[in-house]
C-alpha cells in the first residue's frame, strides 16, 4: 500500500488569519459539527461543499481547521484581482480558478499538485451561490469529478446549512449577529469511485463521478433540513438557456 504524505502544515500567514478570524466566528455563530471522523488522518484529499452564502468558505474552513485540516480553496480568479483581498489569498496559498479561459487547466494542475503533497483542497463544485429556489445544491461543474479521478484522492462530501441566516444570498450586510445563528456542518464518508478508476479521460466517467459527489453533498445537507431534496438537481445553465430563449422570442 502506498504511504500517504503527511498533512501539509499551513503557511505562517494562514495561522495568523486563523488566530484572528476564528475567535470572531466563535463570537457571532454557534457550531454544530458532525462527521469529523470521516476526514482522512493523513495525506491529501478533496472536500466538496455546497454554496448558499458568500461566507460559506469561512464556515467550511472553520470546521476543517477545528479538525486539524487547514484547507486550500479553489477560488474564482476575480477575487484575486481585488487590491487587498487578492494579495491575502495569494499569501494564504489559495488557488485561482480561471473558468472559460486557457488558464483553466492550470488551476486543476495546481490543485493536483497540492493534493499529491498532502493538502486538503476545498471545491464548491456549483461554482456560484445556488440558484435553486429552496437553496438545495445545484448541478455541478465537472472539474471536481475530473480532479477526483485524476488524483485518486479521497473525496469527502460536506453539507453545510445556516450561513445564509447570517448573510443571505447576495446580501451585502450580515444579519442576526446577536442571535448567533447555528452553523451546521457535516462531513460524509468518502465517495466510492472504485468502478471508475483509470477513467479520468472519459467524459461519461467524469460526469458520473461529479454526480456522485453532489449526491453525497446533498445527503449531508438533508441531515439538517426537514424535507427531501429535489429528485433532480437544479440546472443553472439549462435555466439560463431557457430564459434566454424566452427573452429572444419576446423581443
Amino acid at each position: 500500500m502506498k504511504k500517504q504524505p503527511a498533512r501539509t502544515a499551513a503557511p505562517k500567514p494562514y495561522k495568523f488569519v486563523v488566530a484572528g478570524v476564528r475567535p470572531l466566528l466563535q463570537g457571532i455563530t454557534r457550531r454544530d459539527w458532525h462527521g469529523g471522523e470521516n476526514l482522512p488522518a493523513s495525506g491529501g484529499f478533496i472536500v466538496a461543499a455546497n454554496h448558499v452564502s458568500e461566507i460559506d468558505p469561512f464556515t467550511v474552513a472553520h470546521f476543517l481547521v477545528d479538525h486539524g485540516c487547514p484547507p486550500m480553496f479553489l477560488a474564482k480568479s476575480s477575487l484575486f484581482e481585488i487590491p487587498v483581498a487578492g494579495k491575502a489569498l495569494s499569501h494564504l496559498g489559495q488557488v485561482p480558478v480561471y473558468r472559460g479561459t486557457r488558464k483553466a487547466a492550470n488551476s486543476l494542475a495546481a490543485a493536483e499538485e497540492a493534493i499529491r503533497t498532502g493538502h486538503c483542497v476545498v471545491i464548491m463544485p456549483e461554482g456560484t451561490l445556488t440558484r435553486d429556489p429552496d437553496l438545495w445544491p445545484m448541478k455541478a461543474h465537472t472539474g471536481v469529478g475530473r480532479l477526483a479521478l485524476r488524483t485518486g484522492a479521497p473525496v469527502i462530501p460536506i453539507g453545510q446549512w445556516g450561513a445564509h441566516e447570517l448573510l443571505a444570498p447576495y446580501a451585502r450586510r450580515p444579519s442576526n449577529l446577536f442571535k448567533r445563528p447555528v452553523m451546521h456542518v457535516s462531513a460524509g464518508p468518502a465517495v466510492d469511485f472504485s468502478d471508475l478508476a483509470g477513467q479520468a479521460h472519459r467524459s461519461s466517467a467524469v460526469s458520473t463521478a461529479t454526480e456522485r459527489i453532489m449526491a453525497g453533498v446533498t445527503a449531508q445537507v438533508a441531515r439538517f433540513r426537514s424535507e427531501d431534496p429535489p429528485s433532480t438537481p437544479f440546472d443553472r445553465l439549462a435555466q439560463d438557456s431557457t430564459n434566454k430563449d424566452a427573452k429572444e422570442s419576446n423581443d
